[in-house]
């Protein structure tokens, strides 16, 4: 008898630890903040299912992929600048993330906010 409740238990134990996963917020979207000193026009990028990502209001950072690993979100592409492209891969620390707000943390320690642009 005791057995039998206790995988009852186990069971509804489960069924809450996958509906919590399922309603956890989604990082894949659009995500922008305020261009710094312009504060009207926005910068950010696009997080698309499947790893690839794009850039939004920035001409030389292209973003071009993504992925996630634990609390840690990889950005990947190229810069444009003084006649030559280079490759990078920036990784960041997701600090939080709501529907609405991704607040990341970068290697130096500035953090930075996110609005999810619908």
């Amino acid at each position: 008898m005791n057995t039998k409740r206790s995988m009852r238990g186990l069971c509804a134990l489960a069924a809450a630890a996958a509906l919590c996963a399922c309603s956890a917020p989604k990082i894949e979207g659009a995500w922008v903040e305020p261009v710094p000193g312009m504060e009207e026009s926005v910068q950010g990028f696009v997080l698309e299912e499947g790893g690839a990502a794009a850039s939004i209001g920035m001409a030389t950072l292209l973003y071009e992929r993504w992925e996630r690993d634990g609390e840690r979100l990889i950005l990947g592409g190229r810069s444009l600048g003084n006649g030559q492209t280079l490759e990078f891969s920036d990784t960041l620390e997701i600090r939080s993330l709501t529907d609405g707000r991704l607040t990341l943390r970068t290697a130096e320690g500035a953090e930075r906010s996110y609005e999810r642009q619908r």
